[in-house]
Formats: C-alpha cells, structure tokens, sequence
C-alpha cells in the first residue's frame, strides 16, 4: 500500500478549530445537534451521531422495538425527524418482469409505483404514504441495485424526495405535495442505474446529473423548486456520488466529486471554485470534510484512490499543488463512504469485508484486516465512542475506534441490508430490502 505525502505536514486541527467547524455545519439540514437523521450521513454530514447511544448487541429477539415491512424495494437510507420516519420505495406493477430486467439490466423494465411513506418511531405504523408518480423506466440498473436508491433529505419543514429520472418532489412533514419537478432522464453507464441523493443547505436542494449525456450540477429553490443556476459538467461521465454542502473560508461549497473531476462549486451563483482530477471512473462515495481537510474516495478495482485536500486557501486547478496532502491507491472504498471519527478514516475494500483504517492527518495505516461480515454497501457510522458496521446478509459488527481493530459484539438479522444504519438518541434504526427494524434496549443490553 502507498501512501504519498506533500512536503507541507498537516498540523492537527486545534479543539477551537473543530468548534469553528462544528458551527460551520449548522445550516446544513438538521445540523444543529438535535436528535435527528435528515440526510443520509447523519446531523452533521459525516456518518456520526454526536447525542446517539444505540444498543450494542441485537437480533431478532433481542433489542428489537418493532419489526415491520416495507412496501416495494429500494436502497436509499432513511430520513428521520420528530416522530417519522421517511423511506422511500419502489413497487413493481408487474412482479415477472421485473424479475427479467433486473436479472438482464438490458431489459424492458417494469411499471412501477415511486412511493413515499412516513412511518412512526414508536411503533412503526404507517401515518402516511403517498405515491410520487407512476411510471416505466426508461432504462433498466444493475441487479444488485434498484429504482429507489436516492435517500432523502428533510430540513424540519417539508421531506425531498428524489427518484433520479422518475422525478425530484418536495413534501411537508404531513404528506402534503408542495412542488416537484422532471429533470430529463438519465443515460447511465452500462445501464447500472441511478444513485446519487440530493443535498440541502437553508432553501437551496443540489442535485447532480453526472451520466452518458450532457451532465450538470443544478441548484432548485428548496420553497418551490424552480432552477436557481444550473452549470454543465462537461466530460463527465456516469457517477453515482451525492454531492456535499460546507462552509469554507466565507463561501459555502458545493463539492462533487466525480470520474474525471472533482469540483468546489459556490452555492450562491454555481462558480467554480476548484477542481482536482484523480479518483478515476465509477465515483461513489460522497465526500467528507472536517475542520478545512476534505475526504475524496473511489474503489474500483483498476483505479482505487484516496485523496486528503486542503481546502484553506484552495483556488483553480488544484492538480500537482500542495493542497493535496496525501492520496491513498490501495484497498479504497467502492460504494460504501468513509467513516472519520476521532482522527481516524473507516473504510471497507471496494464492496468487500476489508476493514481499512488510516490516520486522517498523515494517512498512515493502523489497521487492515478482513472481518467476518460478507460483502459490504452500507457506510458505516458512529456514536456514544463505538463504531457500526453492517454487511449486506445482515450480519452486522460494533467496533471500538482505535489504531486496532476490536470487536465488541456480533450481531444478526433476517434481511438483507443496503441503505447504512441511521442513529437517533437510543434508537437504531436499520433498512432492509423487506423490513425497517428499530433497534433499542428492551432488557439486558
């Protein structure tokens, strides 16, 4: 494994300047240190629940709260807010052929039902469900994939709900339809389908088109859903990674990464910023940030990368500068986003159960070992000091963040499992591609 360093040492970030970070978040969805999950990475962007304490252990007689299924399929992590649980789904209106096209992406895909459902946190019971819109696919996705797999995004007033090509919709927290939106179709690579969840900063959604045809990044007013700006990405091919929102230096910076370039967009007026080549084809995880250090990451197998940027005082073409402070080309996520927690980054090998973690300062390695887990989507996330992973059979690990691996508990369930764990005070809350699970202590932890 190579690790490559610029001549500038990266000095740790001081405790006031976390603090400045940390308030930098705080008009990012849900980034005010409530208990709420209303973007797919948690309160604060980066997969960590500052107030959450989980349970530990679970399986299906243990620590489960309710257990209830879902109608349709789909892979997008759920929002969570007050009392709800918002999850998003997709229902095919014939069951034969759906099961042809997502056995041959090639195929005719099916009708299906684009559906929206509110769930309650106590007991898991429907509130309400609404039915985005009713259409066939223009094009089919790779078998392990879905139609709903865009998680959605909630600032405490009204629920954005994104379907890719089938349509972008923008709810209250009571069902009721505000706006929504068709922004074309979708060309995907290989036909493997969409991927990328919107973003939301005050009143402005991001939405990235990264495919086959003309790509662009398009900022809607989050009230009504009209275009703000929209700017092409031209060269861009396929790329399935949500976009992140941050403030930095006085700008806030829409940062996409992507195959050809990564780029820092001003949310104000769509200006780019900078831009930085280097995570190669296949772009995926979304971006982490803290404390002026971006996080970039791609795992193909052919061109796996890690990149660390220095954001202070970036500008243009960032290629070959010294705001690269370290890449990383082995053993890299490839769907799954990197967690960091306590100076240290999470990942697993391209979709693996090769758990990976470097020193976010230097990217030196502390650990790399295979974990009993099978293979891997799902990001993993942290709170109350311990680390959650979740494999795709349902096998799911609780880890302790160090420079060593350690394994506190082992865990199971009857489901299959995508979308990434949502934390919520005591709560944890898991998607399967059947059940939604809440997970609390019920009795002995």
């Amino acid at each position: 494994m190579r690790v490559h360093r610029s001549r500038l040492a990266l000095p740790r970030a001081a405790a006031a300047a976390l603090a400045l970070a940390l308030a930098a978040h705080t008009k990012a969805a849900g980034a005010d240190g409530r208990a709420e999950w209303p973007w797919w990475r948690g309160p604060l962007g980066n997969g960590v629940s500052p107030s959450g304490d989980p349970p530990v252990r679970w399986s299906e007689k243990q620590n489960v709260r309710f257990k209830v299924a879902i109608e349709g399929d789909g892979l997008a992590t759920p929002a969570v807010w007050g009392d709800r649980i918002f999850v998003l789904s997709a229902v095919s209106l014939d069951a034969a052929e759906a099961a042809r096209a997502a056995a041959k992406p090639s195929g005719t895909p099916a009708k299906h039902r684009f559906l929206v459902t509110a769930f309650d946190r106590r007991d898991g019971s429907v509130v309400w469900q609404r039915v985005a819109v009713e259409r066939t696919p223009h094009e089919g996705h790779h078998e392990e994939s879905g139609w709903a797999t865009a998680s959605p995004v909630t600032d405490g007033e009204r629920l954005y709900a994104h379907f890719g090509s089938a349509g972008t919709f923008a709810y209250t927290l009571t069902g009721e339809l505000v706006w929504k939106t068709d922004l074309g179709d979708m060309t995907a690579r290989l036909g493997y389908g969409e991927g990328s969840s919107p973003a939301l900063w005050d009143d402005t959604l991001i939405v990235t088109w990264d495919h086959e045809g003309e790509s662009f990044v398009v900022a809607l007013d989050a009230r009504s859903g009209k275009e703000r700006w929209r700017k092409p990405r031209p060269g861009e091919l396929t790329s399935w990674s949500t976009p992140l929102i941050r403030e930095h230096e006085g700008r806030v910076h829409v940062i996409v990464a992507a195959s050809g370039r990564t780029r820092g967009y001003d949310l104000r007026d769509g200006q780019e910023l900078w831009s930085l080549s280097g995570l190669g084809m296949n772009a995926i995880p979304t971006p982490t940030y803290d404390a002026g250090i971006l996080y970039l990451a791609s795992g193909k197998r052919d061109s796996p990368r890690m990149q660390a940027v220095d954001l202070r005082g970036a500008r243009g073409d960032l290629d070959g500068s010294r705001a690269v402070r370290w890449t990383l080309d082995k053993d890299t996520p490839y769907v799954s986003t990197p967690l960091l927690y306590r100076g240290q980054l999470y990942f697993f090998k391209h979709v693996m159960s090769i758990l990976t973690s470097v020193d976010a300062e230097t990217g030196a390695v502390r650990f790399s070992e295979r974990l009993e887990l099978g293979n891997v989507f799902a990001s993993p996330v942290a709170a109350a000091g311990r680390i959650y992973v979740l494999g795709r059979d349902g096998k799911a690990l609780v880890l302790a963040p160090g420079p060593s691996l350690q394994v506190l508990a082992e865990n199971r369930l009857d489901d299959r499992f995508d979308a990434s764990p949502v934390v919520v005070g005591s709560d944890l809350y898991l998607r399967g591609r059947r059940f939604l699970y809440a997970l609390a202590r019920t009795g002995a932890d």
